[in-house]
């Protein structure tokens, strides 16, 4: 990977959720290529576990499920044994379901009984995108912060430029991530006196696993959706992981991110700015 700037990472003991997934898997590398050791933690440890042996020694993979205290805690267990005590955490499991996703952009009277309307939407695929994104937050924040509080520590969490504005046909992921957004600024506040910052990255349309079919067609072309999205981004084009990068390391320095914390950054091409007049 090549870094767009290096930062000394050394003494950093980073963990990150969902690091079997495109962007946490590549935050995980660039972190590492910086000195510091970092546990890639997933319920999927095959994913994690070769991202971590493309890093190498400076990185485990921990089966982990980020809605089970009990199974972070074991995590966690595992971590201080290797590493030694966390001093910086990477809240990245997250995503959305099918379930969960409208068909439709805008309710009408007359929907056709096949289209998935806004009443139709899943209950317990509602729960779990909360869950995955709200309350897996809280839990590890709960288990890993621990270690933190003595002797300070940076917590950077994802939330999504859907969290500034929200997006059509997803109302329990957007609504998921600008609660991410706002227990960010919470942990802020709360951890200051413990020399814990807590900031956030709002990323904004990135091709990955999750979403590669909703952008894209089979044949590679673009989506009518990815036309709208270009359309509302001033730099008209898509993120590239690369992107993210920059962002993440000036977070992760303390001495050049210092006074910042609560901070909600956006990387979207100018997605949540635009007005689109």
């Amino acid at each position: 990977m090549k870094l767009p700037f290096k930062v000394d990472l050394k003494d950093k003991v980073v963990v990150v959720t969902g690091a079997a997934g495109v962007l946490m898997s590549e935050m995980s590398k660039a972190l590492a290529s910086c000195g510091a050791k970092v546990a890639l933690l997933d319920i999927n440890l095959d994913g994690a576990q070769k991202y971590a042996d493309e890093i190498g020694e400076n990185a485990i993979a921990v089966k982990c499920n980020c809605l089970d205290k009990q199974s972070i805690i074991e995590a966690k267990s595992i971590i201080n044994d290797a590493f030694g005590s966390v001093n910086f955490l990477i809240n990245g499991a997250g995503g959305n379901s099918p379930k969960a996703t409208c068909d439709n952009e805008y309710m009408v009277p007359d929907l056709d009984d096949d289209v998935k309307s806004f009443f139709k939407l899943d209950e317990s695929a509602l729960r779990f995108v909360f869950d995955l994104n709200i309350t897996s937050a809280f839990l590890v924040t709960q288990v890993f912060a621990q270690d933190m509080v003595k002797t300070g520590g940076n917590i950077i969490n994802i939330s999504s430029m859907n969290a500034f504005r929200p997006l059509t046909k997803i109302p329990a992921y957007s609504a998921a991530k600008a609660g991410i957004s706002n227990f960010t600024q919470w942990l802020a506040v709360h951890f200051a006196p413990c020399n814990i910052r807590c900031n956030a990255i709002a990323p904004g349309f990135f091709a990955s696993n999750q979403n590669r079919e909703l952008l894209f067609n089979k044949d590679g072309t673009p989506t009518s959706r990815t036309h709208k999205i270009l359309e509302a981004t001033p730099q008209k084009r898509l993120g590239e992981i690369s992107d993210l990068i920059g962002t993440l390391l000036w977070l992760s320095c303390d001495e050049a991110s210092g006074f910042v914390t609560g901070s909600i950054i956006a990387v979207d091409g100018g997605f949540a700015a635009y007005s689109g007049v």
